[in-house]
């Protein structure tokens, strides 16, 4: 089996056949999927879909892009919201100075509270970073120096030295489709080096479809060509790579249950 731990399956592009997505995520062996909050506004939405379906579960966050909509004082808010049984994570959050869409201080300031949430819970901390890694790194590192928290860096596109500074933290690193692109020979390289117990797989769906489906619309089923691509890349059979992904999966995010 494989599991989609990173998708945003409350997304509108979905609405009109999650059902059918789901059957054709199951047809794929793709048996559990975790649907990313993004914003607390939105997540009674996150929420419903991982209600509704019995093999999906959530995480409760907000997105570096949203800190200045959404600007947390502590980790309170995240805290009260991830009580509920089908919330397996904190996040997505992180640092994002691609774009700018918030200011680096108010995205710093959630992330922490992000941490916080995570540390008290015992709950994996889902990192969404880019154009950031020094700051991701230093913060990652002081933070632990407060008290242990683990979890995983999601769509993975950095460099090696984030790649290493993650694992010396007890991190473990998500490959989305971005890497069975065929300009992602430096992110491939560094993939190769990740211990195979250290490796997730996710969509990122509805976006970032891998090859063959490139420009898609991206959906859990897809996973299976990101998997196919990392048996390759660590010279493991498919099912060797599906196996260790998923108990990754399993022994990281703990209040999922097997089927």
């Amino acid at each position: 089996m494989l599991v989609d731990s990173h998708c945003h399956l409350d997304f509108p592009e979905f609405a009109p056949e999650l059902d059918a997505v789901l059957a054709r995520a199951r047809e794929a062996d793709v048996q559990i999927c975790v649907t990313i909050g993004t914003t607390l506004a939105k997540f009674p939405n996150v929420l419903a879909v991982a209600e509704r379906f019995e093999n999906v579960y959530c995480s409760v966050g907000i997105h570096p892009h949203e800190a200045k909509v959404e600007p947390l004082a502590n980790a309170v808010p995240l805290i009260e919201r991830a009580r509920n049984p089908k919330v397996v994570g904190i996040g997505e959050t992180g640092l994002d100075y691609y774009y700018g869409h918030s200011p680096r201080e108010m995205q710093i300031a959630n992330f922490r509270a992000h941490i916080a949430a995570a540390r008290h819970l015992k709950l994996p901390l889902i990192v969404h970073t880019r154009e950031a890694e020094d700051d991701t790194i230093a913060i990652l590192e002081a933070e632990m120096g407060q008290g242990a928290f683990y979890g995983l860096i999601h769509c993975f596109t950095g460099t090696q030295r984030l790649a290493d500074a993650a694992l010396a933290l007890g991190f473990c690193i998500s490959a989305s489709g971005i890497a069975t692109f065929k300009k992602s020979e430096e992110l491939r390289t560094v993939l190769k080096t990740v211990p195979l117990d250290r490796l997730l797989v996710e969509t990122d769906a509805p976006f970032l479809a891998p090859q063959p489906f490139r420009g898609k619309r991206n959906e859990p089923a897809f996973v299976k060509h990101t998997a196919e691509m990392l048996a390759e890349l660590k010279d493991v059979s498919f099912n060797e790579l599906a196996a260790a992904t998923t108990d990754n999966f399993f022994r990281l995010f703990t209040r999922a249950t097997r089927p």
